[in-house]
């Protein structure tokens, strides 16, 4: 393998001209292509800039390597702005080079500019060479937890279904983000408890309503940009309201994870679920899941994912017993400043 002499690449920001120089590379790493994934990452940072930093260094030759992350400011309970590391990767003539180093310090830099807190990924286990990586550029495990559950065709089961009282508690709201949006028929899972529908524009008051009492705080901007995201990536997101007497009580967010460091298929991952005090023990969470693992069956994702605070003991437990188990993944973090 060739090992590139110089110092330095340019830094600069992906553009939609460097879409194929990024498939060729991450199918060289990854062993198959993930066009659709890489595109849509893309197309989703050109509509909001602020919120996703996809940088590239360049050489003479084009493209060398990428880095791609996108901003998190409030998702699973957090309260400071960080960044999430999902994708990086360089040319393989130059992979004796630090570039992956260089590219880590910019998006430090960007994040700084940004008012980012803390860099954030996640790696499997035995997944070597990336935690050799994550080791020298200075991250440490992370305190929360990622669990995960097999969606399991959508079949209804009663453990995870049926409505369980979940215990009032002061810790932040929680988050998860899905697929795409669709408008099903929902009288199946709905019949026995709230009513689930997908989430809509006219929903943002009474969900920024519920969040404010869970985290004390009002999120507006934070939440807005959720819903905007519902509504604009169709093909990524999927995020549900439940309902009772029309009123909504309960909201997941939710957006299907379609490659991020080696995935081998779509992975759903919930940012945000959060169900009214009022209403806790009538079904809106078991709702709410159950709806979203039958969506996630008829779209061929197989598993779901979340990000739990160890604190967290009844989000934990209730996740646990609808069916959840601790993931192969573990999570990193680093600071900024």
């Amino acid at each position: 393998m060739q090992v590139v002499a110089c110092e330095t690449f340019t830094i600069r920001a992906l553009t939609r001209d460097d879409l194929a120089a990024v498939v060729a590379i991450d199918a060289a790493i990854e062993g198959r292509p993930r066009r659709t994934y890489i595109e849509r990452r893309l197309a989703v940072a050109v509509k909001a800039p602020n919120l996703h930093a996809q940088l590239a260094a360049v050489d003479e030759d084009g493209v060398a390597g990428y880095i791609l992350a996108r901003v998190l400011e409030g998702e699973f309970g957090r309260t400071e702005r960080g960044l999430r590391l999902e994708m990086i990767g360089a040319r393989a003539d130059i992979r004796g080079h630090p570039v992956g180093q260089q590219l880590l310090a910019a998006l430090a830099t960007w994040g700084s500019r940004h008012g980012v807190q803390t860099l954030r990924t996640a790696a499997a286990w035995n997944d070597h060479s990336m935690l050799k990586w994550l080791d020298a550029m200075a991250f440490t495990r992370a305190p929360e937890v990622i669990i995960e559950c097999a969606v399991g065709e959508g079949a209804y089961m009663p453990e995870r279904d049926d409505a369980i009282s979940l215990a009032t508690t002061t810790d932040p709201a929680r988050e998860i983000d899905f697929g795409r949006l669709e408008h099903n028929d929902y009288e199946r899972l709905a019949s026995n408890g709230p009513g689930v529908r997908t989430m809509g524009a006219d929903d943002l008051e009474s969900i920024t309503r519920i969040d404010a009492v869970l985290t004390g705080s009002r999120r507006d901007a934070y939440i807005r940009a959720k819903l905007d995201e519902a509504m604009v990536e169709t093909g990524i997101r999927m995020s549900l309201t439940a309902r009772i007497d029309d009123r909504i009580v309960g909201y997941l967010m939710a957006r299907a994870d379609l490659g991020d460091f080696g995935r081998t298929e779509p992975v759903a991952v919930v940012d945000t679920i959060g169900v009214d005090p009022d209403a806790r023990g009538r079904g809106a969470g078991h709702a709410l899941l159950a709806q979203l693992f039958s969506n996630l069956a008829a779209l061929k994702v197989e598993r779901v994912e979340t990000v739990v605070a160890p604190r967290d003991i009844d989000l934990l437990g209730f996740l646990y017993d609808v069916g959840f188990v601790p993931s192969q993944r573990l999570a990193f973090i680093r600071p900024l400043g």
